[in-house]
C-alpha cells in the first residue's frame, strides 16, 4: 500500500491547508445529522450546520469511474434504492439512486453526494472528517486538495498502515487514527510517529490513561459515537476533544448551558 511520491499531489499549497489540532471542543456530526436525516446526505450535512455542529463525519467510496462519493458501505443496498457495489456504478448512475427514502419518505430522492459536491457546500465554514477504507480513496481525496485550498480536513481510517502511506505522500495532510479497541499503546505511538492530529477511538475503549498518554504527545481526541449528553459532559470534564454524534443538536444545547 504505498503511493508514488512523485505523483502530482505533491504540488498540493500545503502551507494553505488548515490543521486539525485541538481548539476548544469539537462536536463532530457523525455522517451528518443522522439522527434526523439520512446519513451522508447534503440533507444530513446542512441539518448538521444548522444543528451547531463544528465538523461533518463522512466516509468515501469510490464510483467505477474513480470519483469519490460519500457512502458508509461498500454497496448501496442498505440506504439507496439501488443494489450492487458502489465500485460497479458510475457517479452519474449512484447519482441516480434514491437514497432519502429509506431513512423517511419526507427525503424521498435525496441523492447520494459527491465529494467535490461536498467540499464546494462546506468551503471554510465546517471542519470536513473524511473516513476512508483503501488506498485508491486515499489517492482520490489527495488529487483533489489543490482545488479546495481552504478546506478543513481531517483524512481518518481504521487502516493505520494506509494512513502511514498518506503521510509519506502529503507531509502536512492532518491525519485521524481510529480506534476500536482496548489495546490502544500501538495505535498511539503509530499515530505520533506520523504527526497525526488526532486519536479517534470508540467512546467505551476510552480510559485515563490513554487520555492522559494523548495528552502529555499532544494528540486530540475524539471519542465515538455518543449520543448522551450526560456522558458528553463527563468526557469533556475528562479532557476529551471533542466527540462524533449523530444527534449534534442535543449536545449543542447542553453544552451552551455549562
Amino acid at each position: 500500500m504505498v503511493f508514488d511520491h512523485a505523483h502530482s499531489v505533491l504540488d498540493v499549497p500545503r502551507r494553505r491547508l488548515v490543521q486539525a489540532g485541538p481548539a476548544g471542543f469539537r462536536i463532530w456530526a457523525h455522517r451528518g445529522y443522522s439522527a434526523a436525516a439520512p446519513e451522508n446526505t447534503m440533507a444530513a450535512f446542512r441539518a448538521a450546520e444548522t444543528a451547531g455542529a463544528d465538523g461533518i463525519e463522512l466516509d468515501i467510496q469510490l464510483s467505477r469511474d474513480g470519483i469519490p462519493v460519500v457512502l458508509h458501505d461498500e454497496t448501496v443496498d442498505r440506504t439507496t434504492d439501488g443494489r450492487g457495489e458502489a465500485a460497479n456504478f458510475t457517479l452519474r448512475e449512484l447519482r441516480w439512486l434514491d437514497a432519502g427514502s429509506w431513512f423517511d419518505p419526507a427525503f424521498a430522492g435525496e441523492a447520494l453526494p459527491s465529494l467535490e459536491e461536498v467540499l464546494l457546500w462546506a468551503e471554510d465554514r465546517l471542519w470536513l472528517n473524511l473516513e476512508i477504507k483503501a488506498a485508491a480513496a486515499g489517492r482520490a481525496i489527495l488529487e483533489m486538495l489543490p482545488s479546495f485550498p481552504r478546506a478543513r480536513l481531517l483524512v481518518s481510517s481504521f487502516d493505520h498502515a494506509l494512513l502511514e502511506s498518506l503521510r509519506r505522500v502529503h507531509p502536512k495532510l492532518p491525519l485521524g487514527f481510529l480506534l476500536d479497541s482496548y489495546f490502544w499503546r500501538r495505535a498511539v505511538g503509530r499515530a505520533v510517529a506520523c504527526g497525526a492530529e488526532s486519536l479517534n477511538p470508540r467512546h467505551d475503549r476510552l480510559s485515563r490513561h490513554l487520555l492522559a498518554a494523548c495528552r502529555r504527545r499532544g494528540l486530540a481526541v475524539y471519542p465515538w459515537t455518543v449520543d448522551d449528553p450526560r456522558r458528553v459532559v463527563r468526557l469533556r470534564q475528562q479532557g476529551v476533544s471533542g466527540v462524533f454524534t449523530n444527534d449534534p443538536a442535543a449536545i449543542r444545547r447542553v453544552l451552551n448551558r455549562l
